[in-house]
């Protein structure tokens, strides 16, 4: 059996496989952050639920990458964590 980095790298060589992770990347670089900055703060994923007003459910959704959120919710992830939200625009 392969482990994830060596079937990725070959995944990657396939073109469309390729633009559609890099279109995906910024999504789940977000989402690996949001993970990072509630473990650091040692809040369970209920417990950040219940600091902004919404249910677990909800935290598992956007942290599995299954739901898209707003900016709205996202400062409010981000000061539930203490965190400071960071958006910006980069042209190549």
């Amino acid at each position: 059996m392969r482990d994830w980095k060596t079937l990725k790298k070959e995944l990657i060589k396939n073109e469309e496989i390729s633009r559609e992770y890099e279109k995906l990347k910024p999504r789940y670089q977000i989402v690996s952050q949001m993970i990072e900055a509630r473990i650091k703060r040692k809040l369970t994923q209920k417990e950040l639920a219940r600091k902004i007003g919404t249910k677990q459910s909800a935290i598992a959704r956007i942290e599995s990458g299954n739901a898209n959120t707003s900016l709205a919710f996202l400062e409010k992830i981000a000061a539930a964590t203490k965190s400071r939200l960071i958006i910006e625009f980069r042209t190549p």
